[in-house]
């Protein structure tokens, strides 16, 4: 659990705001006009990643090991990503494949700003399943050119 401080504190009893560190895992510095930070040892950071980095190196293996690890992360995945039901099952499968692959690269680069741009991106997925109208919208056929032609879309029902 974090404790809670002002940046002001750490700026005016520098020694005594970060003397909370050694009962807090990390401090969360709430500053007025900015976002808030959050200050931890380097070594707790470290462990942070690690635990990360091995979990998914565990549940990669497991996966690769037993196909039934992916059917049942299939499952579970909307418990954690409640959207993920609009999606249809084989892209359910594909969503925790890529998002896996995904989070083994950003624990490799100690990055994970590229695992929440997949999340943001699936998220947005299921949600043009979810809406009929949105999804004939994006899946109806454009115009094409054949032989130099414009060729028109069958008509679409309205």
């Amino acid at each position: 659990m974090a404790a809670e401080v002002n940046l002001s504190d750490l700026l005016n009893k520098p020694v005594a705001t970060l003397a909370r560190l050694a009962t807090n895992r990390r401090l969360l510095l709430h500053r007025r006009d900015a976002e808030d930070l959050v200050l931890t040892t380097a070594e707790r950071a470290a462990q942070d990643t690690a635990v990360v980095r091995d979990t998914t190196r565990l549940f990669r293996e497991m996966m690769r090991r037993d196909p039934a690890v992916m059917t049942l992360a299939v499952q579970v995945l909307p418990s954690v990503f409640p959207w993920v039901r609009h999606l249809p099952d084989d892209e359910k499968h594909e969503f925790a494949a890529e998002w896996l692959d995904t989070l083994t690269a950003a624990t490799e680069l100690d990055n994970n700003a590229a695992v929440e741009v997949l999340v943001a991106e699936w998220r947005s997925t299921a949600e043009i399943y979810a809406d009929p109208e949105l999804y004939a919208i994006l899946t109806r056929k454009h115009d094409t050119i054949e032989n130099g032609e414009r060729v028109l879309p069958p008509e679409v029902p309205e």
